[in-house]
């Protein structure tokens, strides 16, 4: 069904601005609480501006009080219901997303598998772990915790092992997947030995041997992506996983364009001009000109080398502020070894970057 846009367009003005004038009155009388949304529904302001409420998703009825999420680039259309105080949540025309074969609409909300919540955004996709990534710490009672997958559950389950050896043999027969521990010659060395007639200290802190894992890589070759390490170096000596954002390179940039004449590379392009970051309809507050990993004309790819973390501080049209780790890229490297596009379990852990530092930029 075609819509005539000039005609359509003032027709969505006045609906909306009587719509206003009929449900919107001040001051705005909100409950005490923002209400429980379901995982991965923003929280976003209705339409009046007042209160927050759980963002309406693709294909499911909206108005001006149960607005799209405008996070996920959804607009509510007014003309595709007779009644005119109602709509559908329709997404932006966007680029649509292949995974394994199954095309995906931007916007659209699937599940691959039991353990992935995933959603199209203008072809790339975002992907929420339904299973809680926990860590077990090695510790006295447990010296070799590991994962078991249990028959008729999706996410795998901690057992606890006395001796290597039991781990190996149940994980063969069994086939269960294991956790790797972190470099070590014993896994309950990550607990200094207090010495004789010395009491031990009250913090976990006081007596951790402190391990990190290197960044992973970007979980997206180009756009808003994410990066993760595991580490115990908090309060409690417990590993955890800690997350940062990452862009490798704006899509569609068109760094070809860029390479010198003779070469085959642009290695590690600046931005020309200052840019905010977008996170989910979240902007930056500061400009940043931030380097990028060009991309190269013959079979090689071009990703980070040597990157800085630094905390960014993002606003939402909501108001709300928070801040987010993210990784400024420093140097970049171009190799053979490249990463699938558009692949949401990007894997490779034969790749890693190398002198990473937290910084306060």
């Amino acid at each position: 069904m075609s819509v005539d846009t000039a005609t359509t367009f003032p027709l969505l003005l006045l609906i909306i601005s009587s719509t206003v004038a009929q449900h919107c009155t001040l001051p705005c009388a909100c409950p005490a609480g923002p209400p429980p949304c379901p995982l991965g529904t923003s929280l976003v302001l209705d339409g009046c501006g007042c209160c927050k409420v759980c963002a309406r998703q693709l294909g499911e009825p909206c108005s001006l009080l149960e607005p799209c999420d405008h996070h996920k680039e959804l607009y509510c259309d007014y003309t595709l219901l007779s009644d005119t105080e109602t709509g559908i949540c329709m997404a932006q025309e966007g680029q649509t997303c292949d995974l394994g074969g199954v095309i995906y609409r931007s916007g659209e909300y699937f599940q691959p598998s039991c353990k992935h919540h995933c959603v199209c955004m203008n072809g790339e996709i975002g992907c929420v772990p339904m299973c809680a990534p926990d860590v077990r710490l090695p510790s006295p009672d447990c010296p070799y915790p590991r994962r078991i997958h249990i028959p008729g559950k999706c996410c795998e389950e901690w057992v606890c092992d006395q001796t290597p050896q039991e781990e190996h043999y149940e994980s063969v027969m069994a086939g269960a997947s294991q956790i790797h521990p972190l470099p070590s010659s014993n896994p309950a060395s990550v607990f200094r030995q207090a010495p004789p007639h010395v009491p031990l200290a009250e913090s976990p802190r006081e007596n951790c041997i402190v391990q990190t894992t290197e960044w992973s890589e970007c979980s997206a070759t180009c756009d808003m992506a994410v990066s993760s390490r595991i580490t115990n170096d908090n309060q409690r000596c417990q590993l955890e996983r800690q997350t940062r954002m990452c862009m490798v390179r704006p899509c569609n940039s068109q760094q070809e364009k860029e390479i010198r004449k003779g070469k085959k590379c642009v290695r590690t392009p600046k931005a020309q001009q200052g840019m905010r970051f977008e996170l989910s309809g979240c902007y930056s507050t500061r400009l940043y000109k931030p380097k990028f990993c060009g991309v190269c004309t013959d079979s090689r790819c071009c990703t980070p080398h040597t990157t800085v973390t630094v905390q960014v501080e993002f606003r939402c049209p909501e108001g709300d502020v928070f801040m987010k780790k993210m990784m400024f890229i420093k140097t970049c490297s171009c190799h053979h070894d490249c990463p699938q596009d558009n692949d949401i379990f990007l894997a490779s852990n034969t790749r890693r970057m190398i002198g990473d530092y937290d910084s306060n930029m």
